[in-house]
This record gives C-alpha cells, sequence and structure tokens, in this order.
C-alpha cells in the first residue's frame, strides 16, 4: 500500500490556512490591533491633562502676587486702652503689592507653555512606540499560530506513516521493521510535545497583547503574513554618513519634545537672571484717629510708601543659580545628542538586519524550500515503493517542516524591523 502525499508546497511568504475564526468572530487583523490599542492608552489621557495642567500653571504664574490688607491697632495706650487719650492712637486699615523682579511672570508664563507644547511630541512618540509595541506582540502570536497549523499538518502525515508502518510489519509480505514503527511513533509523541510548546507561547503572547487591547487579544489571527512597509526606502544605511542619518530622524517627536526642554531649560536661564534685578513692593495705610477728650476733630492719616531689595551679594545665589540654570541646560543638550545617537545606532543595526534577512528569504524561497520539498517527496515515494529508507523518509519529513517554520520566522522578523524602521524614521505630530 502506497502513502500517498497530502501535504502541497507551501511558501510561507504568503501562508494560506484555513480559517480559524468562526462567522460569529472574524479574525483580528493587524490594523484593528493596533487601533484599538492607540485608543485604549490611558497614558494618551495622562498625557493631555498634563498638558492642560501646564497651560493653567502658565495663567496662573503670569499673575501677580495677592495684594496683602493688613488692620492695625496702633499706639493705644496701656493704662486706659482709650482711643480718644493720645493723639497718636490710631485704627490703621493697609494695603500692599509685590511685584516680581524683572520680566519674572511673562518669563514664568512663556516657560509653562513651552512644556505644554512638548505633550503633543510626547504623545506622538508614544503612539508610535505603541504601534510598534503592538505589532510586534500581534507577530509574535500570528507566528504561534501558524507554526501549530504547520505542525498540526506535519501531524497528520505521521499519522498516516505510523499507520503504513504498522501495515507494513504485520503483513506477511512487509518489509517493515518494529523499530520503524517505533520511530514513527516517537516522531508522532515529538510532535505532541512541539505542539503544547507552540500553545504554550501563544497563550504567553497573548496575554501581553492583551495588556494592550483586552480579552480581544484571544481572538483567531488571519491567515495571511501582513505586508508592511518602509516608510523610507533606504538601500545601506550602515555606510551613510551621520549627518546624512540625523536628517532622517531629526524630525523624530523624542528629539522634538527634547528640543522643548532646551527651550524650557533656556528660560530657566533668563528666570534666574531676573534674580539681579531689585523686586518692589508699595503699600498704602489710612489710619483713623477718634477725637480727642474735649471733642475736637482729629484728622486722619494716609501714608504711602515703596521698597524694595537691592541684590548686592550676588556670588553665593544669583550668580550660582544662574550658572546652574546654564548647566542644566547643557545637560538637556547633551541629552539631544544622546538620543539622536541611539536612533542613528538603531537604525544601522535595524537596516543591516533587515538586508540580511531579505537575503534569507530570497534563499529559502527561490533554493531552500523547494529542494527540501523535493528531497521529502522522493524520500517519501522511495518508502512507499519499498526502496527506500524509513528514517530517511521521516527525517526528510521534519526536515522540510522546521525549513517552512524557519522560513515563516525570517518573514515575521522582517516585518518586526520594518515596524521598527518606520518608528525610528517616523517624524512630525
Amino acid at each position: 500500500m502506497k502513502l500517498l502525499r497530502e501535504m502541497a508546497y507551501l511558501s510561507v511568504l504568503t501562508v494560506v490556512v484555513p480559517n480559524f475564526a468562526n462567522a460569529q468572530e472574524p479574525p483580528l487583523n493587524l490594523q484593528d490591533a493596533v487601533s484599538i490599542a492607540v485608543q485604549e492608552d490611558p497614558w494618551l489621557t495622562a498625557s493631555k491633562q498634563t498638558q492642560e495642567a501646564f497651560a493653567s500653571e502658565a495663567i496662573a504664574s503670569s499673575s501677580l502676587p495677592d495684594p496683602k490688607i493688613s488692620l492695625t491697632a496702633a499706639s493705644f495706650p496701656v493704662d486706659s486702652f482709650s482711643s480718644r487719650q493720645e493723639g497718636m492712637t490710631q485704627l490703621i486699615v493697609g494695603v500692599s503689592q509685590t511685584f516680581p523682579r524683572g520680566n519674572t511672570l511673562s518669563l514664568s508664563r512663556k516657560q509653562k507653555n513651552q512644556l505644554a507644547q512638548k505633550q503633543p511630541l510626547l504623545r506622538a512618540d508614544r503612539i508610535a512606540k505603541v504601534k510598534t509595541t503592538v505589532t510586534k506582540l500581534w507577530l509574535d502570536v500570528f507566528f504561534s499560530q501558524q507554526s501549530i497549523r504547520l505542525i498540526e499538518s506535519d501531524r497528520a502525515l505521521f499519522e498516516q506513516l505510523v499507520s503504513t508502518a504498522k501495515a507494513s510489519y504485520t503483513s506477511t509480505e512487509g518489509k517493515a521493521r518494529q523499530q520503524d514503527v517505533i520511530r514513527a511513533q516517537l516522531e508522532l509523541t515529538r510532535l505532541d510535545d512541539r505542539l503544547t510548546s507552540l500553545r504554550q507561547k501563544e497563550e504567553r503572547f497573548q496575554s501581553k497583547l492583551s495588556e494592550w487591547i483586552g480579552a480581544i487579544a484571544k481572538s483567531k489571527l488571519p491567515d495571511d503574513v501582513p505586508n508592511l512597509t518602509l516608510q523610507e526606502a533606504l538601500s545601506s544605511p550602515s555606510t551613510m554618513p551621520k549627518q546624512a542619518l540625523y536628517e532622517l530622524i531629526k524630525g523624530h517627536p523624542v528629539l522634538q519634545a527634547t528640543d522643548q526642554d532646551i527651550s524650557a531649560s533656556e528660560t530657566s536661564v533668563e528666570l534666574a537672571q531676573q534674580g539681579y534685578k531689585p523686586q518692589w513692593s508699595t503699600n498704602l495705610k489710612y489710619g483713623h484717629r477718634n477725637d480727642d477728650p474735649s471733642g475736637n476733630d482729629r484728622a486722619n492719616l494716609l501714608s504711602a510708601g515703596v521698597t524694595f531689595d537691592i541684590p548686592l551679594f550676588t556670588d553665593n545665589k544669583q550668580d550660582e543659580q544662574v550658572r546652574s540654570a546654564k548647566y542644566k541646560t547643557e545637560a538637556k543638550r547633551t541629552e539631544k545628542l544622546l538620543i539622536a545617537r541611539q536612533l542613528i545606532a538603531n537604525l544601522r543595526s535595524t537596516f543591516v538586519q533587515l538586508n540580511r534577512l531579505n537575503e534569507r528569504a530570497a534563499l529559502y524561497r527561490e533554493e531552500l524550500l523547494p529542494q527540501m520539498s523535493a528531497q521529502s517527496e522522493a524520500a517519501l515515494t522511495a518508502y512507499n515503493n519499498d526502496d527506500g529508507d524509513f528514517a530517511e523518509a521521516v527525517r526528510s519529513q521534519i526536515a522540510e517542516v522546521n525549513a517552512k517554520i524557519d522560513a515563516l520566522a525570517i518573514a515575521i522578523n522582517r516585518q518586526k524591523l520594518i515596524a521598527e524602521a518606520n518608528y525610528l524614521l517616523f517624524s512630525g505630530v
């Protein structure tokens, strides 16, 4: 009896399998998963609230300090506590107003607005990061499900191999040996163990994905590998000069957000420099006096004054505050340099890996997979015709399914790298 081969040649770059999802539950495609994750990300809501907080602080910080009201009972005689006994006895009502140094109010408002304008940039970066993260997790789940599909297809073939080996072993004319039967059953057990391991990985990746999109992460996914495209078609970024690479990533939101930090820090320097200017205060007092003991009217009194400080000893205060603000600004500039260097290094690394994966994908598609398919077909045909070794037929089947899973892994890793490259090349809000 011959065992007919039932597994058709599979191109992993366009995987087509029976639809896992039932009619009531359509498969969860990548675009829907990303959209759900972005819509339900609480970080974005917190960022908007932070922006509103800074906007409110900007208005509050540009307002003058509240005026101060004073009520004073002045010069009351302690022997009688009569307001008529002494001419200097008064009931005084005063009001005073302090004016911050120099342009402190306008600069404070400017700084708060700069910090508020940073939030849309952080949200743009967050959205890009969420898209990349969810894409990678979705691809991990997809790889697990498709690997399970390939293993299950191979398992059906091994079940037939076991049946064939048993039938040949029990037949008087069969040439199968007992060790062939045991070998087939052993490989079937190994496939079951591999399936269990893959399902464990699938559940683990689904749990990670559920952090972003909820219980829908347990859904079955579509059957085709998504085809992500690069935002920039770069051939060899590894050989591009740094300046050229910087031009590609200079519009990235994380760099623009750092620019806002630098601007806010420069405003801090201007604020510190206001410490060299005096702080002014004005006051106005009205003193009421009662009539004297004889009933004669006493004039009420009005007092007005201005006070200001003189920043004379600046060595250990104003000078150090300005120096500190300048150092913080330079630290922000250095931070931007480090972020840019990291983005450039990641971009180079990503494209180097992507180029190598493209080469491997072409090798698998054009040579390795057709060769593995032909080898396994020949080994299986030879065994069915009682002209081949059973162990070789088993090895060839296992090697072919492993090659298909490896090719699928290359396709998935390639999509992950494209997602990462698109994040690095992302610009704008």
